[in-house]
């Protein structure tokens, strides 16, 4: 009984401790909401977004970032070969870049970025990274480079927010396993960025060598932001920058992604995987133990117990969904529609977290994109 008491003990302090950041995020999103129009200088910028063959909206996606409210910006849309490129999805506005082999060591993603950061316009100050499977809005940019601002900002970063259309079963538990990480950026420095919307000085760049940190890489984010804290700078996060990915997916494929996802996670920021193996080994077996106390006691304790652990999990799921459908009200509707599954669904998605914990927990090989990379 002893044992029971300290393990959930343990599990409500870590989901009160979880739930304590939570009103900090909302005002980091209310104040950029509520922010004056920016009346500063906004410096030249290169957006650079990696493509490989076809993708979920990919034209409809490389407009956007094509369109966006920034006055002085160059799009370079980069692919290893031209068989990469689908006949007419290339924005007029865009610069085509074809990287090549590049270097065998390392991913193909960050071979490709390297070819592109090195055809950037000179006058560009900043760099800013997107993703070809999701959709920005037109202050994207403008969000990120004002993000650079902040004191002692290296990158900028925003996230990406599976909102699937229409819905299917699999792909909104990818929405609520996604939304973990998502409502865990916030204010001051940050953990990551996510390369799909990220921004960095050129100077910051040339100054953290993050040429220097991809080489021999696969995960082009979590290296950049190893590079900008090690020269003692922050990773900042902006509600404004984030993405919206409305593909669906299967099983297989959502399986397969959250187990590289986190050997990733594993391998660049162990300290962060361990903290979150940590955590979700005691969510699940403290659950697991009030569900036995309920079974076989003779009292109400393990109820009780059980109703505390999945009413804090629910209501951290509630304050991640008021937070991004504040930040993006063109999705309004989705919300009104689904925000009962980000909070429903929280205590199921657990165990799928536990389990590619698990399973990332035994290898360092990564499928991704047709290739394969031993860590």
């Amino acid at each position: 009984m002893i044992a029971y008491w300290v393990l959930v003990s343990l599990a409500i302090l870590l989901a009160v401790l979880s739930l304590r950041g939570d009103r900090a995020k909302a005002l980091h999103t209310m104040k950029w909401l509520e922010r004056e129009p920016w009346t500063g200088a906004l410096p030249a910028a290169t957006v650079i977004v990696p493509i490989k063959g076809p993708d979920h909206n990919l034209s409809e996606n490389l407009a956007a970032l094509a369109a966006l409210d920034y006055p002085d910006y160059e799009l370079i849309v980069v692919a290893k070969s031209d068989d990469d490129v689908e006949a007419g999805v290339v924005p007029a506005a865009a610069r085509l870049v074809i990287a090549g082999e590049g270097d065998a060591r390392t991913g193909e993603k960050i071979n490709n970025l390297l070819a592109a950061v090195a055809a950037a316009r000179p006058e560009s100050r900043v760099f800013a990274f997107a993703d070809s499977d999701g959709k920005v809005g037109v202050e994207w940019l403008q969000s990120l480079v004002i993000a650079l601002e902040e004191p002692n900002a290296g990158a900028a970063t925003g996230y990406r927010w599976h909102l699937p259309q229409p819905p299917d079963f699999w792909s909104l538990v990818r929405c609520v396993w996604n939304s973990a990480i998502a409502g865990s950026l916030g204010p001051g420095d940050n953990a990551f960025a996510w390369g799909g919307a990220m921004a960095i000085r050129r100077e910051t760049f040339e100054k953290a060598r993050v040429t220097e940190y991809w080489k021999g890489a696969i995960s082009d984010d979590f290296r950049l932001a190893e590079a900008v804290h090690a020269v003692g700078m922050q990773v900042v996060y902006t509600p404004g920058a984030l993405v919206v990915s409305s593909d669906r997916t299967s099983a297989g494929e959502f399986f397969g992604w959250i187990k590289r996802q986190l050997i990733i996670t594993r391998v660049y920021h162990p300290k962060l995987w361990r903290l979150g193996m940590f955590a979700h080994i005691v969510y699940c077996a403290a659950m697991a133990a009030s569900i036995y106390m309920s079974w076989e006691g003779s009292t109400f304790t393990g109820e009780y117990m059980l109703v505390t652990q999945l009413g804090l999990g629910m209501l951290k799921g509630m304050n991640r969904s008021a937070i991004a459908k504040s930040a993006l009200p063109p999705y309004k509707q989705w919300f009104d529609s689904y925000s009962w599954v980000l909070i429903w669904w929280v205590p199921f998605v657990t165990w799928i977290w536990l389990w590619a914990f698990l399973a990332s927990a035994t290898t360092r090989t990564v499928k991704w994109r047709g290739y394969r990379y031993e860590l």
